[in-house]
Protein backbone atom coordinates (compact mmCIF):
# COMPACT_ATOMS: atom_id res chain seq x y z
CA UNK A 1 0.00 0.00 0.00
CA UNK A 2 2.87 2.33 0.89
CA UNK A 3 4.49 1.64 -2.53
CA UNK A 4 1.22 2.47 -4.28
CA UNK A 5 0.99 5.66 -2.26
CA UNK A 6 4.51 6.71 -3.30
CA UNK A 7 3.76 5.92 -6.94
CA UNK A 8 0.57 7.96 -6.79
CA UNK A 9 2.53 10.89 -5.29
CA UNK A 10 5.16 10.70 -8.02
CA UNK A 11 2.45 10.56 -10.69
CA UNK A 12 0.70 13.58 -9.15
CA UNK A 13 4.00 15.52 -9.13
CA UNK A 14 4.56 14.58 -12.76
CA UNK A 15 1.10 15.87 -13.72
CA UNK A 16 1.75 19.09 -11.78
CA UNK A 17 5.04 19.68 -13.62
CA UNK A 18 3.36 19.08 -16.98
CA UNK A 19 0.56 21.43 -16.03
CA UNK A 20 2.99 24.13 -14.90
CA UNK A 21 5.03 23.77 -18.11
CA UNK A 22 1.85 24.10 -20.18
CA UNK A 23 0.82 27.18 -18.24
CA UNK A 24 4.22 28.84 -18.77
CA UNK A 25 4.59 28.01 -22.47
CA UNK A 26 4.26 30.98 -24.87
CA UNK A 27 0.97 31.54 -26.67
CA UNK A 28 0.98 30.27 -30.28
CA UNK A 29 -0.58 33.54 -31.52
CA UNK A 30 -0.55 37.19 -30.40
CA UNK A 31 -3.44 38.71 -28.48
CA UNK A 32 -3.08 41.95 -30.47
CA UNK A 33 -1.76 41.97 -34.05
CA UNK A 34 -0.70 44.88 -36.21
CA UNK A 35 -1.32 44.23 -39.91
CA UNK A 36 0.64 46.30 -42.43
CA UNK A 37 -0.39 46.00 -46.08
CA UNK A 38 1.58 47.83 -48.80
CA UNK A 39 -0.46 49.09 -51.74
CA UNK A 40 1.77 47.11 -54.15
CA UNK A 41 1.04 43.37 -53.97
CA UNK A 42 4.75 42.52 -54.31
CA UNK A 43 5.82 45.37 -51.98
CA UNK A 44 7.80 46.81 -54.89
CA UNK A 45 7.50 50.20 -56.57
CA UNK A 46 9.33 52.07 -59.28
CA UNK A 47 11.57 54.97 -58.40
CA UNK A 48 9.41 58.13 -58.03
CA UNK A 49 6.24 56.02 -57.64
CA UNK A 50 4.21 56.82 -54.52
CA UNK A 51 3.87 54.09 -51.85
CA UNK A 52 1.18 53.76 -49.19
CA UNK A 53 0.73 51.20 -46.42
CA UNK A 54 -2.62 50.34 -44.85
CA UNK A 55 -2.48 49.70 -41.12
CA UNK A 56 -4.99 47.88 -38.95
CA UNK A 57 -4.78 46.61 -35.38
CA UNK A 58 -6.59 43.36 -34.62
CA UNK A 59 -7.67 41.92 -31.29
CA UNK A 60 -9.14 38.42 -31.45
CA UNK A 61 -8.84 38.89 -35.23
CA UNK A 62 -11.26 41.87 -35.13
CA UNK A 63 -10.08 45.43 -36.02
CA UNK A 64 -9.84 47.86 -33.09
CA UNK A 65 -11.49 51.20 -33.83
CA UNK A 66 -10.39 54.71 -32.85
CA UNK A 67 -6.97 53.48 -31.76
CA UNK A 68 -3.94 55.73 -32.28
CA UNK A 69 -0.93 54.40 -34.17
CA UNK A 70 2.40 56.23 -34.08
CA UNK A 71 4.71 55.75 -37.02
CA UNK A 72 8.12 56.67 -38.37
CA UNK A 73 9.84 55.87 -41.63
CA UNK A 74 13.02 56.43 -43.60
CA UNK A 75 15.81 54.48 -45.34
CA UNK A 76 16.07 51.00 -43.84
CA UNK A 77 18.37 50.55 -40.84
CA UNK A 78 18.97 54.31 -40.60
CA UNK A 79 17.35 57.05 -38.46
CA UNK A 80 13.77 57.88 -39.41
CA UNK A 81 13.20 60.91 -41.64
CA UNK A 82 9.49 61.38 -40.89
CA UNK A 83 7.29 60.72 -37.88
CA UNK A 84 3.57 61.04 -37.24
CA UNK A 85 0.44 59.43 -35.88
CA UNK A 86 -2.90 58.33 -37.24
CA UNK A 87 -6.23 57.34 -35.68
CA UNK A 88 -7.76 54.19 -37.10
CA UNK A 89 -11.30 55.00 -38.17
CA UNK A 90 -13.35 51.87 -38.86
CA UNK A 91 -10.26 49.94 -37.81
CA UNK A 92 -8.04 51.00 -40.71
CA UNK A 93 -5.92 53.89 -41.96
CA UNK A 94 -3.37 54.57 -44.69
CA UNK A 95 0.15 55.90 -44.16
CA UNK A 96 1.67 57.74 -47.12
CA UNK A 97 5.38 56.95 -47.43
CA UNK A 98 5.91 59.16 -50.46
CA UNK A 99 8.57 57.83 -52.79
CA UNK A 100 12.29 57.40 -53.34
CA UNK A 101 14.32 59.12 -56.01
CA UNK A 102 16.85 56.31 -56.14
CA UNK A 103 16.72 52.50 -55.95
CA UNK A 104 16.47 51.24 -52.39
CA UNK A 105 14.18 50.50 -49.47
CA UNK A 106 12.05 52.52 -47.05
CA UNK A 107 11.32 51.07 -43.62
CA UNK A 108 8.10 51.87 -41.76
CA UNK A 109 7.89 51.20 -38.01
CA UNK A 110 4.56 51.53 -36.17
CA UNK A 111 3.65 51.39 -32.48
CA UNK A 112 0.40 51.46 -30.57
CA UNK A 113 -0.80 51.03 -27.00
CA UNK A 114 -3.72 48.94 -25.82
CA UNK A 115 -4.66 48.11 -22.24
CA UNK A 116 -1.36 49.50 -20.97
CA UNK A 117 0.83 47.43 -23.30
CA UNK A 118 2.86 48.60 -26.29
CA UNK A 119 2.75 46.72 -29.59
CA UNK A 120 4.97 47.36 -32.61
CA UNK A 121 5.69 46.06 -36.09
CA UNK A 122 7.54 47.09 -39.24
CA UNK A 123 7.43 46.69 -42.98
CA UNK A 124 9.86 47.55 -45.78
CA UNK A 125 9.01 48.45 -49.35
CA UNK A 126 11.40 48.52 -52.30
CA UNK A 127 11.88 51.06 -55.07
CA UNK A 128 13.33 49.59 -58.29
CA UNK A 129 15.48 47.24 -56.16
CA UNK A 130 16.65 45.30 -59.20
CA UNK A 131 18.63 48.46 -60.06
CA UNK A 132 20.47 48.66 -56.72
CA UNK A 133 24.18 48.87 -57.53
CA UNK A 134 26.91 47.84 -55.08
CA UNK A 135 28.99 50.42 -53.24
CA UNK A 136 31.99 48.24 -52.40
CA UNK A 137 34.95 48.69 -54.78
CA UNK A 138 36.47 45.72 -56.62
CA UNK A 139 40.25 45.57 -56.04
CA UNK A 140 42.29 45.25 -59.24
CA UNK A 141 44.06 42.20 -57.86
CA UNK A 142 40.99 40.53 -56.31
CA UNK A 143 41.18 37.41 -58.50
CA UNK A 144 44.97 37.06 -58.28
CA UNK A 145 44.83 37.50 -54.48
CA UNK A 146 42.43 34.61 -54.07
CA UNK A 147 44.13 32.45 -56.71
CA UNK A 148 47.38 32.80 -54.78
CA UNK A 149 45.65 32.04 -51.47
CA UNK A 150 44.04 28.89 -52.91
CA UNK A 151 47.32 27.72 -54.42
CA UNK A 152 49.11 28.12 -51.08
CA UNK A 153 46.32 26.35 -49.17
CA UNK A 154 46.30 23.48 -51.68
CA UNK A 155 49.85 22.58 -50.60
CA UNK A 156 48.57 21.65 -47.14
CA UNK A 157 47.74 17.93 -46.89
CA UNK A 158 44.04 17.26 -46.17
CA UNK A 159 44.86 14.59 -43.56
CA UNK A 160 41.20 13.57 -43.23
CA UNK A 161 40.12 11.81 -40.04
CA UNK A 162 36.69 10.17 -40.36
CA UNK A 163 34.87 8.79 -37.31
CA UNK A 164 31.59 6.85 -37.68
CA UNK A 165 28.69 8.18 -35.60
CA UNK A 166 26.27 5.26 -35.36
CA UNK A 167 24.19 7.11 -32.76
CA UNK A 168 23.20 9.66 -35.44
CA UNK A 169 22.95 7.26 -38.38
CA UNK A 170 19.55 6.08 -39.65
CA UNK A 171 18.32 3.05 -41.54
CA UNK A 172 19.16 4.80 -44.82
CA UNK A 173 22.00 7.22 -43.93
CA UNK A 174 25.47 6.77 -42.43
CA UNK A 175 26.80 9.71 -40.41
CA UNK A 176 30.44 10.54 -39.67
CA UNK A 177 32.43 13.21 -37.84
CA UNK A 178 35.15 14.54 -40.16
CA UNK A 179 38.31 16.37 -39.12
CA UNK A 180 40.35 17.96 -41.92
CA UNK A 181 43.53 19.98 -42.04
CA UNK A 182 42.73 23.40 -43.46
CA UNK A 183 44.61 26.43 -44.73
CA UNK A 184 47.75 25.89 -42.61
CA UNK A 185 49.39 22.84 -41.11
CA UNK A 186 47.94 22.17 -37.69
CA UNK A 187 44.75 24.15 -38.29
CA UNK A 188 41.75 21.82 -38.32
CA UNK A 189 38.24 21.96 -39.74
CA UNK A 190 35.35 19.83 -38.43
CA UNK A 191 32.14 18.76 -40.08
CA UNK A 192 29.44 16.13 -40.34
CA UNK A 193 29.41 13.84 -43.36
CA UNK A 194 26.11 12.14 -44.25
CA UNK A 195 26.06 9.45 -46.93
CA UNK A 196 23.24 7.30 -48.30
CA UNK A 197 23.76 3.68 -47.22
CA UNK A 198 22.74 2.22 -50.56
CA UNK A 199 25.75 1.49 -52.82
CA UNK A 200 26.18 3.81 -55.78
CA UNK A 201 27.48 7.14 -57.02
CA UNK A 202 25.92 10.34 -55.70
CA UNK A 203 26.03 14.11 -56.18
CA UNK A 204 27.77 15.95 -53.33
CA UNK A 205 26.29 18.88 -51.43
CA UNK A 206 28.25 21.26 -49.22
CA UNK A 207 26.25 23.09 -46.51
CA UNK A 208 28.21 25.90 -44.79
CA UNK A 209 26.77 27.20 -41.50
CA UNK A 210 25.04 30.34 -40.33
CA UNK A 211 26.85 32.72 -37.99
CA UNK A 212 27.85 31.98 -34.43
CA UNK A 213 29.94 29.67 -32.29
CA UNK A 214 27.62 26.90 -31.23
CA UNK A 215 27.18 23.15 -30.92
CA UNK A 216 25.39 21.43 -33.79
CA UNK A 217 24.01 18.00 -34.62
CA UNK A 218 24.06 16.23 -37.99
CA UNK A 219 21.29 16.89 -40.50
CA UNK A 220 20.49 13.78 -42.55
CA UNK A 221 17.78 15.35 -44.72
CA UNK A 222 20.00 15.99 -47.76
CA UNK A 223 21.36 12.43 -47.70
CA UNK A 224 17.81 11.11 -47.47
CA UNK A 225 17.16 13.02 -50.71
CA UNK A 226 20.05 11.27 -52.47
CA UNK A 227 23.01 13.61 -51.80
CA UNK A 228 26.29 13.07 -50.00
CA UNK A 229 26.26 16.10 -47.71
CA UNK A 230 28.94 17.80 -45.65
CA UNK A 231 28.09 20.52 -43.09
CA UNK A 232 30.99 22.22 -41.33
CA UNK A 233 31.87 24.10 -38.15
CA UNK A 234 34.04 26.99 -39.34
CA UNK A 235 36.03 27.75 -36.17
CA UNK A 236 38.07 24.57 -35.83
CA UNK A 237 36.06 23.40 -32.81
CA UNK A 238 34.55 19.95 -32.44
CA UNK A 239 30.78 20.50 -33.02
CA UNK A 240 29.96 17.63 -30.66
CA UNK A 241 31.09 19.46 -27.53
CA UNK A 242 28.22 20.01 -25.11
CA UNK A 243 26.21 23.25 -25.17
CA UNK A 244 27.63 24.59 -21.89
CA UNK A 245 31.19 24.16 -23.14
CA UNK A 246 30.27 25.90 -26.38
CA UNK A 247 28.64 28.71 -24.45
CA UNK A 248 31.88 29.30 -22.56
CA UNK A 249 33.89 29.12 -25.79
CA UNK A 250 31.52 31.57 -27.47
CA UNK A 251 31.74 34.01 -24.56
CA UNK A 252 35.55 33.89 -24.68
CA UNK A 253 35.67 33.96 -28.47
CA UNK A 254 34.26 37.42 -28.99
CA UNK A 255 33.09 38.80 -32.33
CA UNK A 256 35.22 36.77 -34.75
CA UNK A 257 34.14 38.87 -37.72
CA UNK A 258 36.31 41.73 -36.39
CA UNK A 259 39.47 39.68 -35.81
CA UNK A 260 42.44 41.10 -37.78
CA UNK A 261 40.14 43.21 -39.95
CA UNK A 262 43.09 45.53 -40.57
CA UNK A 263 45.08 42.77 -42.33
CA UNK A 264 43.69 41.37 -45.59
CA UNK A 265 46.21 38.50 -45.57
CA UNK A 266 45.26 37.28 -42.10
CA UNK A 267 41.64 38.38 -41.64
CA UNK A 268 39.55 35.79 -39.81
CA UNK A 269 37.39 34.92 -42.79
CA UNK A 270 40.39 33.96 -44.93
CA UNK A 271 40.62 30.56 -43.24
CA UNK A 272 36.82 30.25 -43.44
CA UNK A 273 36.65 30.92 -47.18
CA UNK A 274 39.58 28.59 -47.89
CA UNK A 275 37.98 26.02 -45.58
CA UNK A 276 34.99 25.98 -47.93
CA UNK A 277 37.29 25.08 -50.82
CA UNK A 278 38.91 22.40 -48.66
CA UNK A 279 35.42 21.03 -47.96
CA UNK A 280 34.84 20.63 -51.69
CA UNK A 281 38.27 18.95 -51.95
CA UNK A 282 37.08 16.43 -49.38
CA UNK A 283 33.67 15.78 -50.92
CA UNK A 284 35.07 15.28 -54.42
CA UNK A 285 37.70 12.87 -53.07
CA UNK A 286 35.06 10.42 -51.84
CA UNK A 287 34.76 7.21 -53.88
CA UNK A 288 30.96 7.55 -53.92
CA UNK A 289 31.07 11.00 -55.62
CA UNK A 290 29.41 10.82 -59.03
CA UNK A 291 32.20 12.90 -60.57
CA UNK A 292 29.83 15.52 -61.98
CA UNK A 293 27.58 17.32 -59.51
CA UNK A 294 28.88 19.64 -56.76
CA UNK A 295 26.17 21.67 -55.05
CA UNK A 296 26.35 24.20 -52.22
CA UNK A 297 23.57 25.76 -50.16
CA UNK A 298 23.15 27.85 -47.01
CA UNK A 299 21.46 30.83 -45.40
CA UNK A 300 22.75 34.07 -43.87
CA UNK A 301 26.49 33.52 -43.24
CA UNK A 302 25.91 30.16 -44.93
CA UNK A 303 24.33 31.94 -47.90
CA UNK A 304 27.38 34.17 -48.14
CA UNK A 305 29.69 31.16 -47.96
CA UNK A 306 27.66 29.38 -50.63
CA UNK A 307 28.28 32.29 -52.99
CA UNK A 308 31.94 32.57 -52.00
CA UNK A 309 32.46 28.84 -52.57
CA UNK A 310 30.82 28.98 -56.01
CA UNK A 311 33.07 31.92 -56.94
CA UNK A 312 36.32 30.41 -55.64
CA UNK A 313 35.75 26.82 -56.78
CA UNK A 314 34.73 26.18 -60.38
CA UNK A 315 33.89 22.57 -59.48
CA UNK A 316 30.61 23.92 -58.04
CA UNK A 317 27.87 23.21 -60.57
CA UNK A 318 24.93 24.94 -58.80
CA UNK A 319 24.19 26.87 -55.62
CA UNK A 320 21.20 27.94 -53.53
CA UNK A 321 21.75 30.96 -51.26
CA UNK A 322 19.26 32.41 -48.79
CA UNK A 323 19.62 36.03 -47.55
CA UNK A 324 23.44 36.10 -47.91
CA UNK A 325 25.34 38.01 -45.22
CA UNK A 326 28.65 39.89 -45.70
CA UNK A 327 27.15 41.69 -48.70
CA UNK A 328 27.87 45.30 -49.68
CA UNK A 329 29.07 46.09 -46.18
CA UNK A 330 30.11 49.60 -47.27
CA UNK A 331 26.49 50.61 -47.91
CA UNK A 332 26.43 52.57 -44.65
CA UNK A 333 29.12 54.88 -46.01
CA UNK A 334 26.74 55.83 -48.83
CA UNK A 335 23.60 56.62 -46.86
CA UNK A 336 21.98 53.20 -47.01
CA UNK A 337 22.00 49.85 -45.19
CA UNK A 338 25.03 47.59 -45.35
CA UNK A 339 25.09 43.84 -44.84
CA UNK A 340 25.68 41.74 -41.74
CA UNK A 341 27.74 41.96 -39.56
CA UNK A 342 27.17 45.69 -40.00
CA UNK A 343 30.86 46.44 -39.65
CA UNK A 344 30.33 49.97 -40.91
CA UNK A 345 27.07 50.87 -39.20
CA UNK A 346 27.14 54.43 -37.78
CA UNK A 347 27.88 53.09 -34.31
CA UNK A 348 30.87 51.02 -35.55
CA UNK A 349 32.38 53.55 -37.93
CA UNK A 350 34.70 55.19 -35.37
CA UNK A 351 36.48 51.82 -35.12
CA UNK A 352 36.06 50.34 -38.59
CA UNK A 353 35.99 53.24 -41.04
CA UNK A 354 39.76 53.15 -41.52
CA UNK A 355 41.68 52.76 -44.81
CA UNK A 356 43.29 49.42 -43.91
CA UNK A 357 39.99 47.91 -42.72
CA UNK A 358 38.08 49.18 -45.75
CA UNK A 359 40.75 47.62 -47.94
CA UNK A 360 40.30 44.26 -46.23
CA UNK A 361 36.52 44.44 -46.53
CA UNK A 362 36.79 44.84 -50.31
CA UNK A 363 38.57 41.46 -50.54
CA UNK A 364 35.95 39.65 -48.45
CA UNK A 365 32.67 41.30 -49.43
CA UNK A 366 30.28 38.85 -51.10
CA UNK A 367 29.50 41.36 -53.85
CA UNK A 368 32.99 40.90 -55.29
CA UNK A 369 32.60 37.13 -55.21
CA UNK A 370 29.14 37.41 -56.78
CA UNK A 371 30.80 39.05 -59.77
CA UNK A 372 32.93 35.92 -60.29
CA UNK A 373 30.16 33.27 -60.08
CA UNK A 374 29.68 31.17 -63.23
CA UNK A 375 27.37 28.43 -61.88
CA UNK A 376 23.56 28.78 -62.01
CA UNK A 377 22.07 29.88 -58.72
CA UNK A 378 18.84 29.99 -56.72
CA UNK A 379 18.56 33.08 -54.51
CA UNK A 380 15.87 33.84 -51.96
CA UNK A 381 15.26 36.49 -49.30
CA UNK A 382 12.60 38.64 -47.67
CA UNK A 383 12.19 42.38 -47.26
CA UNK A 384 11.54 42.48 -43.50
CA UNK A 385 15.06 41.33 -42.69
CA UNK A 386 17.11 43.56 -40.38
CA UNK A 387 19.99 41.09 -40.09
CA UNK A 388 20.76 40.86 -43.80
CA UNK A 389 18.89 43.92 -45.14
CA UNK A 390 17.40 43.52 -48.62
CA UNK A 391 19.37 46.50 -49.95
CA UNK A 392 22.60 44.61 -49.28
CA UNK A 393 21.27 41.32 -50.66
CA UNK A 394 20.07 42.96 -53.87
CA UNK A 395 23.49 44.59 -54.28
CA UNK A 396 25.07 41.13 -54.23
CA UNK A 397 22.54 39.22 -56.32
CA UNK A 398 22.29 42.05 -58.88
CA UNK A 399 26.06 41.59 -59.36
CA UNK A 400 25.66 37.94 -60.42
CA UNK A 401 25.83 37.58 -64.20
CA UNK A 402 25.43 33.78 -64.23
CA UNK A 403 21.93 32.29 -64.71
CA UNK A 404 19.84 32.95 -61.60
CA UNK A 405 16.43 32.02 -60.26
CA UNK A 406 15.08 34.47 -57.67
CA UNK A 407 12.37 33.66 -55.13
CA UNK A 408 11.41 36.65 -53.00
CA UNK A 409 8.98 36.33 -50.09
CA UNK A 410 8.69 39.99 -49.05
CA UNK A 411 6.91 39.32 -45.76
CA UNK A 412 9.71 37.14 -44.35
CA UNK A 413 12.47 38.42 -42.10
CA UNK A 414 15.68 36.57 -41.32
CA UNK A 415 14.03 33.21 -41.91
CA UNK A 416 12.54 31.22 -44.73
CA UNK A 417 9.26 29.48 -45.44
CA UNK A 418 9.35 25.70 -45.73
CA UNK A 419 7.70 26.08 -49.14
CA UNK A 420 10.67 28.15 -50.37
CA UNK A 421 13.08 25.69 -48.81
CA UNK A 422 11.48 22.87 -50.77
CA UNK A 423 11.48 25.01 -53.91
CA UNK A 424 15.25 25.45 -53.60
CA UNK A 425 15.79 21.72 -53.12
CA UNK A 426 13.69 20.86 -56.18
CA UNK A 427 15.59 23.49 -58.14
CA UNK A 428 18.92 21.95 -57.11
CA UNK A 429 17.72 18.52 -58.20
CA UNK A 430 16.85 19.90 -61.64
CA UNK A 431 20.44 21.12 -62.03
CA UNK A 432 21.87 17.62 -61.75
CA UNK A 433 23.66 16.34 -64.82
Amino acid sequence: MKVFSHLFLLFACFLFILSAAAQNSPAPIKLVNIVLTPSAADWKYSVNQNATVEVSVLKYGVPLEDITVNYEFGPEMLPAEKKGSVVLKKGRAKIDLGTSKQPGFLQLVVRTEHDGKTYSDMVKVGFSPEKIAPTVPLPNDFVTFWDAAKAEAAKVPMDAEITPLPEYSTTTVDVFLVNLQNYKKGQRLYGYLCKPKAPGKYPVLFAPPGAGVKATTPYTGFAEQGFISFSIEIHGINPMLDKDTYKNISNAFGDYMYIRLDDRDNYYYKSVYLGCVRSVDFLTSLPEFDGKNVLVTGGSQGGALAMVTAALDKRVTALAAFYPALSDMTGYLHGRAGGWPHLLSPRNQPITNKPDKLRTISYYDVVNFARQIKAPGFYSWGYNDNTCPPTSVYAAVNSVTAPKTIAITPISGHWRFEETNQESLEWLKKQLK
